[in-house]
């Protein structure tokens, strides 16, 4: 059944997708690995952890489309869900460090020895063993978002009022994890990694297998996806955020769609900042931001909502934009040059790269398949039907 259901979800673009990022996750560990520095073809380890980090950002920017594209749940938040999976990440890292830190210390991180805790609290307990933290990485985002869309639904809050109310819980949880009494490490977050599952975080080996890692998270979400939005449950998805009311007079339990929708999406965020704290070294409150969660719509906006390939591609192309106008003269203006893309995207290409190129294409795909069908007839003898005299 689930070979089928993916089989069946598996357009030529999808395929491609897929092979793409199969042959990206390969082909950039081996040359990092495999050939000299100095060679043309070489990628640096510096390269492999920062494309690593725009994989991670495509994850994201997945879950977003999943709701809002297909959904029509605008969430404003989701770099909570995001952020919280990586601080269950990084409490495991932090955990592995052990007597190896600052002060010494087997039990307790740095931060809480500097802050004069005496013991550990009791919710970072289990946190030394990695598919507790891996488990953690999912149940945590996924019961906030549960919660938060059970009384969000139920209550019928949607448009404008939702994704208020998704940025102002960000944002809560921003002011929450800035407290250094909350146990997190406060506004310097969690940071000083050494080891993971026994491997050296900084080693390129290891940088090598987080971003394989994450370019398999990636191909899982993307199937995951498009096994749902390929079947009936992605149609009655549509349904919703095409005409909510009337998919609810039919009689569907339109909360409980988005529900699943929202908590599965929640997840897929967690993920992806589990597999982004490793990579980049560090986690603090500024995750939280609730600038990120918009500029992770943005990704998906410029990309194709609703396409989940564009938004996987906005994610990578505004990041490496970012990447690169940011470390130039134009830093102090990058935010002004995100805002006006945002705003000629929504002008210009108000279906995204993705979105636009596909609304270009069909129509002439179709004239093909129709002309190319018109001539296997016209070989086989068979003429278009007369009408009768």
């Amino acid at each position: 059944m689930t070979p089928h259901i993916l089989t069946r979800s598996l357009d030529r673009a999808a395929t491609a997708f897929v092979l793409l990022v199969a042959a990206v996750g390969v082909l950039i560990p081996l040359s990092n690995l495999l050939l000299p520095q100095g060679s043309m073809f070489q990628v640096p380890t510096y390269l492999v952890a920062l494309w690593g980090k725009y994989v991670c950002y495509a994850i994201l920017a997945l879950s977003i489309d999943l709701i809002w594209g297909y959904c029509g749940i605008l969430s404003l938040g989701h770099g909570a869900f995001f952020a919280l999976g990586g601080y269950a990440m990084g409490m495991y890292l932090m955990r592995q460090i052990g007597s190896r830190g600052v002060y010494g210390n087997p039990i307790l991180p740095d931060f809480m020895v500097f802050l004069n805790w005496d013991k550990l609290p009791w919710y970072w307990y289990g946190f030394d063993k990695f598919w507790f933290a891996a488990l953690m990485v999912l149940l945590v985002p996924g019961l906030l978002a549960f919660c938060f869309g059970w009384l969000a639904f139920r209550s019928r809050v949607t448009g404008v009022y939702l994704s208020i109310i998704t940025q102002a819980m960000t944002y809560a949880l921003l002011l929450a994890f800035f407290r250094n009494d909350f146990g997190f490490g406060g506004n310097n977050g969690l940071t000083d990694f050494k080891d993971i599952l026994g491997f050296n975080v900084q080693a390129e080996g290891t940088r090598a297998a987080l971003f394989l890692l994450s370019c398999l998270a990636l191909i899982i979400a993307f199937l995951i996806c498009r096994a749902i939005v390929s079947s009936k449950l992605g149609k009655v998805l549509i349904a919703v955020r095409d005409a909510e009311s009337r998919t609810r007079f039919l009689g569907y339990r339109v909360e409980s769609y988005k529900l699943f929708v929202f908590t599965l999406s929640a997840c897929m965020a967690g993920v992806a900042g589990a597999l982004y704290v490793p990579q980049v070294g560090i986690i603090n409150p500024s995750e939280f931001a609730p600038a990120n969660s918009i500029e992770a719509v943005i990704w998906v906006a410029v990309g194709g909502r609703g396409t989940l390939i564009g938004a996987a591609l906005g994610a990578v192309v505004v990041n490496y934009a970012k990447t690169f106008f940011t470390s130039g003269p134009l830093a102090p203006y990058w935010l002004f040059m995100l805002g006006a893309l945002f705003i000629l995207v929504t002008l210009l290409l108000p279906k995204g790269i993705v979105g636009t190129f596909n609304s270009w294409w069909e129509p002439r795909r179709s004239t093909g398949i129709a002309a190319d069908e018109a001539s296997a007839a016209r070989e086989d003898g068979i003429s278009a039907a007369k009408m009768a005299e």
